[in-house]
């Protein structure tokens, strides 16, 4: 990691919130540190109330981590409509969850990192992920086609196994082409076709790594806070449709901690 620390000062970010909110999987504590894969980098971050430094170079930063955690999105102005619309459970999330942000994710670690995901819990997770991957790497379609259905099962994927293991044989042999995702208009479509992929997993990936942020994922958290708070029906004023998938993490945040 380089020697170099670039500073900035971010009201509407906690590293400890967002390594906690289930969007991402490679982020860890590390003696008073933060230490985030992605990108087949690892960056070293640090927080003392909102000043950040980031352990990069600041054209490392530009290209990569600015965006990575989403620095140009005004989150406070989010936030603001959020509570506009008087409602105390929102309210009380956003409080809860200040500092929490949309990852710019990569594209095929999200894709694959969720369909892990399904009906599984965030410890269990990251231990699968960080035995699949090596070191910052996170592996590509082709280092992973000569593994087995077993081979993954073995990494802790259980019936997940299948599904990882045909997703990259229909990348691999061209049967499923990655950068159509990026035609937001047929995104989720196409994300449903691929094998143990529903409207969860392809409303996280368009949400964490296609920055949709239009995106609701709707999980068993998401749910409870639905059927507990709004009689088991919630919609959003037009004024937040777009920044639907930022309303959810705040949910989600909040209704995790008060299990």
């Amino acid at each position: 990691m380089s020697g170099a620390v670039v500073r900035r000062f971010v009201p509407d970010l906690s590293f400890e919130q967002i390594a906690a909110s289930g969007q991402c999987f490679r982020f860890e504590a590390c003696d008073g540190y933060w230490i985030v894969s992605a990108f087949n980098r690892v960056l070293k971050v640090q927080q003392i109330e909102n000043l950040c430094l980031f352990h990069c170079s600041e054209s490392e930063f530009d290209d990569i981590w600015h965006d990575y955690f989403d620095l140009s999105t005004d989150y406070s102005e989010i936030k603001r409509k959020i509570v506009a619309q008087n409602d105390p459970f929102l309210t009380e999330a956003v409080k809860f969850g200040w500092g929490l942000r949309i990852l710019r994710q990569d594209l095929w670690e999200t894709l694959v990192t969720f369909l892990i995901s399904q009906r599984n819990n965030i410890p269990r997770i990251r231990k699968t992920v960080l035995a699949l991957c090596n070191g910052a790497h996170f592996p590509t379609p082709d280092e992973l086609k000569n593994h087995s259905v077993e081979d993954f099962r073995s990494l802790g994927l259980g019936y997940r196994a299948k599904y990882l293991y045909e997703l990259v044989q229909k990348v691999v042999n061209r049967e499923f082409d990655l950068q159509a995702l990026y035609d937001k208009a047929t995104a989720m479509t196409h994300l449903q076709q691929l094998p143990g992929v529903g409207i969860k997993v392809a409303s996280c990936v368009a949400l964490f790594a296609l920055h949709h942020l239009d995106a609701f994922p709707v999980d068993v958290w998401i749910k409870r806070a639905i059927d507990t708070y709004y009689n088991g029906s919630f919609s959003l004023q037009d004024s937040l449709k777009d920044y639907a998938g930022v309303v959810q993490q705040y949910m989600f945040f909040y209704q995790r901690s008060l299990a």
